[in-house]
């Protein structure tokens, strides 16, 4: 290990990976019962979130035509690509 880069251990009671809002609630939720929490990500923070998800909630309510769950199944997978 290079001299120019000097190593700093951390300690935690817990640690949450993925800083996406499930993993952001987590974090808050484990901080606030007053243990020292830490949450890692491997995105840039502002990637790294709900609201970069494609689409947002979305339903088959059938009131359009063609509209079945399917469709809807294959936007949710498609979105995840």
């Amino acid at each position: 290990m290079s001299a120019a880069y000097k190593i700093i251990d951390h300690t935690y009671d817990a640690v949450v990976v993925g800083a996406g809002g499930s993993g952001l609630r987590a974090t808050m939720g484990i901080a606030e019962s007053g243990l020292k929490t830490a949450c890692i990500t491997k995105v840039f923070p502002t990637r790294s979130h709900t609201v970069a998800a494609q689409g947002g909630i979305a339903a088959s309510l059938g009131n359009n035509s063609p509209d079945h769950w399917t469709w809807h199944m294959f936007d949710t997978v498609k979105g995840s690509d």
